[in-house]
């Protein structure tokens, strides 16, 4: 994956960096998962680029209320976790390492479900999903875009093939 970051500096547009961006991560004991953190900002962010990149450094991939955060994922089909070599365990403290803050939202007794404080603009890229919601789910296409406002859901891979999504989560604050 590449990504160009573009900025002002001294009142001039250019570029600032053209490459892979530095926090992308393959999951071993998930085959097929990947995720990469493109980009994040923080609460009342200004359009002044300081020269650093805030992904390196970002402690969770859930933005505080005002914040951002960019995110592709890369989802296997659901029969990788229903191999016989998965290990459940070693899966989940992995991607409590590689997908911080997102692992903690997830309900242990429904895997997968997660509810983020946040608005989510989600768009499928490639392959197939099913968008499960604590009532009734709805199968998404490469173009298919969601807005989600803080709703409980999970991903679903049901097809053979990887699905590649890409999330921006803007941080909310919870419902009144």
């Amino acid at each position: 994956m590449r990504r160009v970051l573009v900025a002002n500096v001294d009142g001039i547009s250019q570029v600032i960096e053209d490459g892979a961006p530095p926090r992308s991560k393959k999951a071993l004991h998930t085959p097929g998962f990947s995720n990469t953190l493109a980009w994040s900002t923080a609460p009342h962010q200004t359009t002044d680029f300081d020269g650093t990149d805030p992904t390196v450094s970002a402690p969770t991939f859930v933005p505080a209320p005002g914040g951002t955060s960019m995110l592709v994922l890369t989802l296997p089909p659901m029969s990788v976790f229903q191999h016989p070599d998965f290990d459940p365990q070693a899966a989940a403290a992995e991607h409590a390492t590689i997908s911080p803050g997102i692992t903690d939202l997830m309900e242990p007794d429904h895997p997968g479900m997660h509810t983020t404080p946040s608005i989510d603009y989600d768009v499928l890229l490639e392959g197939t999903l099913h968008l499960e919601l604590t009532k009734g789910e709805v199968e998404l296409h490469p173009g298919d875009m969601v807005i989600q406002h803080g709703t409980r859901h999970a991903w679903r891979n049901r097809s053979a093939q990887v699905a590649k999504l890409l999330v921006v989560f803007v941080g909310a604050a919870p419902a009144s």
